[in-house]
C-alpha cells in the first residue's frame, strides 16, 4: 500500500525538529511510582538500560545529551544504522555499568549526569548505588507496547521535549489499529506458528507470552506464538522442543551479531521444521536498535512481519516507509544500500516472501 499523507507522520517533521523547550522545573512519576524531579529539562542523560541509547537519540534528534550508556546499546548502534548517521557516538562512554545492569558508580558519575536512566522492578541493588551517589534516577519498565510508549513519553518530558514524542506515539497507535483491523478476524488456522529465537549460537532460548513483546506482535501481525505454553522470557530449550512444536516461520534475534539463518538450515533437528523446509527462517532487521524488542522504529518491525506472514492480506511499501519514518525519526535520507543493509536482504536472500523487499528502482 501506498503511505496515506506519508501516515501523516512526515508532516510533523517540522515539529519533531523544534527547538528545545524553556527551561522550567519538571516534575513527574516515573514506572516505579517514583517521583522525578528536575530543576531543568535534562541535558546530560546516561542510560543503563540497552535499548534507551537510541530512543534518546530518536526522540532527541541527535547525541548531544547522551553522555553515557549499555556497551551493548553502543554496540547496537554502531553496528547498526546510527553509527552512520551519527558517527560521534563511538566516543560516548560505555562503561558506566556491569554487564548485570549493576551500576559502575565511580565511571557514571565521571559522565556528570543530571539523569540516569535505570531498570524498574529490579531492586535496590540496581538504584540505590546511583541515588546514594547523588545522582537523579529515573526507572523504566519494558516488555509491552503500553510500557514502551509511556517510557518514551515520560523520556521526551524529561528532556523538556513532549512536542517530539506526539508524532511518534500517533504514528505507532496508527499503525497497529490498521493492521489489528486486517487481523482480528482470522482464525487459528489461518494463523502461522512464530518462533522467536532470543539465542540461538550459545544455546537456544526462546519467548512465552507472559510480558513477551514478541510474542504480542506475532499475534498482532496474524501469527501465533509457537512457544506460547512457555512462562517468562529467555527460557532456554532444545531443538527437540522446537521440532515439537513444528513452528511455519522462525525469526533469527540481533543480539548474537554472527547470526543467520543458516544456523537452522544446516541444524539435523530444527532443519526438518515446517519453517526450514519452506525457507521461512528470518533475521530479523536492523535499523536504529534491533527491531526484535520495542524501540523508536516498532511499527516498521510490524509491517514487515505483517507483510511475511499474511502477503495476501498486507501490501506495504516498507521501503517507502522506512524512508519516511528516517527522514521523521533523525532527519536522514536513507539510501537503498541503507535499507538493504537493516533488512539483510544478502543473510535473508531466498527466504519466502524477502523478494517484496527488494529495490525496485
Amino acid at each position: 500500500m501506498t503511505i496515506v499523507k506519508a501516515r501523516h507522520f512526515g508532516a510533523a517533521v517540522a515539529l519533531l525538529l523544534a527547538g528545545p523547550a524553556l527551561a522550567d522545573p519538571i516534575t513527574f512519576t516515573d514506572q516505579e511510582n517514583r517521583t522525578v524531579t528536575l530543576e531543568a529539562p535534562a541535558s546530560r542523560i546516561a542510560s543503563i538500560p540497552i535499548p534507551m541509547a537510541s530512543t534518546l537519540i530518536a526522540i532527541d534528534g541527535g547525541t548531544d545529551r547522551l553522555v553515557g550508556m549499555n556497551p551493548s546499546a553502543k554496540q547496537a548502534i554502531m553496528d547498526g544504522i546510527l553509527g552512520k548517521i551519527f558517527p560521534e557516538a563511538k566516543d560516548i562512554p560505555s562503561d558506566i555499568t556491569a554487564p548485570n545492569f549493576i551500576p559502575n558508580v565511580e565511571e557514571l558519575a565521571a559522565t556528570n549526569p543530571d539523569l540516569v536512566i535505570q531498570w524498574a522492578d529490579r531492586g535496590p541493588d540496581y538504584v540505590d548505588p546511583i541515588t546514594n551517589a547523588g545522582m537523579t534516577a529515573m526507572l523504566i519498565s519494558y516488555g509491552t507496547e503500553d510500557k514502551a510508549r509511556a517510557y518514551m513519553t515520560m523520556t521526551a518530558e524529561a528532556m523538556g521535549k513532549p512536542e517530539r514524542i506526539a508524532p511518534l506515539i500517533d504514528w505507532r497507535e496508527e499503525v497497529e489499529a490498521e493492521i489489528k483491523a486486517k487481523t482480528d478476524g482470522l482464525a487459528s488456522s489461518d494463523r502461522p506458528k512464530v518462533l522467536y529465537l532470543l539465542r540461538a549460537m550459545d544455546g537456544i532460548k526462546a519467548s512465552g507470552t507472559i510480558g513477551n513483546y514478541n510474542a504480542w506482535y506475532i499475534d498482532l501481525t496474524g501469527g501465533q506464538n509457537a512457544a506460547a505454553d512457555l512462562e517468562g522470557n529467555g527460557v532456554t530449550i532444545n531443538p527437540e522442543q522446537i521440532a515439537s512444536w513444528n513452528p511455519d516461520v522462525i525469526l533469527l534475534n540481533n543480539f548474537e551479531s554472527d547470526i543467520s539463518p543458516e544456523r537452522i538450515y544446516s541444524d539435523p533437528i530444527l532443519s526438518l521444521t515446517n519453517a526450514a523446509q519452506n525457507h521461512k527462517v528470518y533475521r530479523m532487521p536492523m535499523g536504529g536498535y534491533r527491531w526484535d524488542p520495542p524501540n523508536q522504529e516498532s511499527p516498521l518491525t510490524w509491517m514487515w512481519l505483517a507483510d511475511l506472514l499474511h502477503p495476501e492480506i498486507f501490501d506495504f511499501d516498507l521501503r517507502t516507509e522506512m524512508k519516511t519514518a528516517y527522514k521523521t525519526i533523525y532527519d536522514y535520507d536513507l539510501s537503498d544500500e541503507d535499507i538493504d543493509q537493516i533488512l539483510w536482504m544478502d543473510l535473508n536472500a531466498g527466504a519466502a516472501n524477502y523478494d517484496q523487499f527488494k529495490s525496485r528502482s
